[in-house]
């Protein structure tokens, strides 16, 4: 866990709000105000019918509850919190140029350094890359957090496109999304990432999952 220098402890809200100049000052002004000092905003996507979700990366006080920011961002009109959580990830938000930039470092590794960074990247709890050798489902690579498999990981092989997964009983409260691809040897592979307690994964966010594990599968030279 990440505590700043001054023994705070860092949270991650997800918020949406009006897309409209102005918007994020407020919401700014009111964590600030319940004694947030915000180190970073990003935005997750943005709407058709004129609203963002942004991520933000906060330092909260140990005397300050998180229950405090909820109540300062529901006194602003149109804002509404998804989600927020202690954030173990380190002090700053990792942008998806960066992460590319990690893997095609290294096109020998490609897909396990795609895997090792999709956590900070995606604000995930858990990655894995999955492929089948001799008709048994295995973990190509997989971040230290990752749980065991379960039978049902066969079953992901099978899907075309980047989806929301079932959630499963053996992973209590973990929303899961996966995308598939195929190596340069034509081997299919599927990366799953998993959020113990959510937040849901947004469209764009399965879009941006599908779209990085295509490169990194480009990229992987062997």
């Amino acid at each position: 866990m990440w505590a700043g220098d001054n023994g705070g402890m860092a949270f991650l809200l997800r918020v949406e709000l009006p897309d409209v100049p102005g918007s994020l000052g407020a919401l700014a002004t009111a964590l600030g105000g319940a004694g947030a000092d915000i180190e970073a905003i990003e935005i997750v996507e943005r709407r058709s019918d004129g609203r963002v979700v942004d991520d933000v990366l906060l330092e909260l006080p140990p005397r300050l509850m998180p229950d405090t920011l909820i109540t300062a961002c529901h006194q602003l009109d149109g804002v509404r919190v998804h989600w927020i959580s202690r954030y173990n990830a380190g002090a700053s938000l990792s942008m998806d140029l960066e992460a590319v930039e990690r893997f095609t470092a290294d096109p020998d590794h490609a897909i396990a350094q795609l895997v090792e960074v999709v956590p900070t990247t995606f604000r995930t709890d858990w990655a894995m890359a999955l492929h089948r050798v001799d008709g048994e489902t295995v973990a190509m690579a997989k971040s230290s957090t990752a749980p065991k498999l379960v039978p049902e990981a066969a079953s992901w092989l099978l899907i075309r496109t980047s989806k929301v997964l079932d959630e499963l009983p053996a992973w209590d409260s973990t929303v899961l999304a996966a995308s598939p691809a195929k190596d340069r040897k034509g081997e299919k592979f599927v990366v799953v990432v998993g959020r113990h307690g959510g937040p849901e994964f947004l469209a764009s966010e399965v879009a941006r999952l599908g779209h990085m594990v295509l490169l990194a599968a480009s990229v992987q030279s062997r």
